[in-house]
């Protein structure tokens, strides 16, 4: 493997690299992959419109074809943190109007692509800012297959495809999450209860935990209170706190089967046995307390 910047006359930055990224990654074999330190994508999904895709100018790697806002990652920076900068720069992606869903990557050893699948919360039109696109369309998902698609992009569509129907949701037994934990949590369940929503907050799960494809999805979160802690207050953080009224076990059961019947890939967090053994009765995967903190500990 090799390290090249685009050559003088080579017109895939105009203004030549604006960041040690800015490279190519040569194989052994000959190939080039652009982004010395990988490169990512944004696709955009608007329940409405479909996603987003960029055409690109004719001087650009793959010119003509159309695929993701992405480009090349900078050094030390995360793959989503790229991916919408790229997005912004490229196609005029506002500040808070996407939500991450999942990410897939691809690992080639010498140099990686990681495509970030995002979930239009606040619509939004995009705006050619960049040097590097021709025109930008939001494209009806069944039309996707029509166009020429650059070739990356082409090859992981249908996987992309059928992971936009797949909803992973996390059902967490809050009570015995919190009392893992010897920190004066009986002093405050309700103050207990917000630390870990706190905590769940943009929580990612290796996709493995829910037996789907992916590489990591950013689940919704239900988070199952009982006792002094039903006062916890809401907040508008993406999660769904729900009260049980009873015996909060019981509660878990019945949130974690209406979503698993409405076709949502569910994992329930706790480590008591037998709530486990309801859990995946009703068709649900579990993980342990201690689990979850390894996860969040991350």
């Amino acid at each position: 493997m090799t390290i090249v910047p685009p050559a003088p006359g080579e017109p895939r930055r105009p203004e030549g690299p604006r960041d040690p990224g800015d490279a190519w990654v040569i194989a052994d074999s000959g190939e080039r992959y652009w982004g010395r330190f990988g490169a990512a994508g944004l696709l955009v999904v608007d329940a409405e419109r479909g996603v987003l895709l960029q055409h690109r100018v004719a001087w650009s790697h793959f010119g003509g074809t159309w695929g993701l806002p992405g480009g090349a990652l900078h050094e030390g920076e995360s793959a989503i943190v790229g991916a919408l900068r790229e997005a912004q720069e490229e196609a005029g992606v506002p500040d808070g109007a996407v939500r991450p869903r999942l990410t897939s990557v691809l690992d080639l050893d010498i140099w990686s692509y990681t495509t970030v699948v995002a979930d239009v919360q606040v619509p939004f039109d995009p705006v050619i800012s960049d040097p590097e696109s021709v025109a930008l369309e939001w494209v009806p998902i069944d039309e996707v297959d029509a166009r020429p698609l650059h070739p990356g992009f082409g090859s992981a569509w249908p996987v992309l495809r059928s992971l936009l129907a797949v909803r992973p949701a996390l059902v967490v037994d809050a009570a015995n999450v919190v009392g893992s934990v010897p920190d004066g949590w009986w002093k405050d369940r309700a103050g207990a209860a917000g630390r870990l929503r706190s905590e769940l907050a943009g929580v990612s799960v290796p996709a493995e935990a829910f037996g789907t494809g992916g590489t990591r999805w950013f689940p919704q979160v239900a988070l199952v209170v009982e006792g002094q802690a039903r006062a916890l207050e809401d907040a508008a953080d993406g999660i769904d706190v729900v009260r049980a009224a009873g015996e909060g076990d019981d509660t878990i059961v019945a949130e974690a089967s209406r979503r698993v019947t409405a076709g949502e890939a569910v994992l329930v967090i706790t480590s008591d046995r037998e709530l486990r053994a309801r859990a995946e009765a009703i068709g649900a995967r579990v993980q342990s307390v201690g689990w979850l903190r390894g996860l969040l500990a991350d």
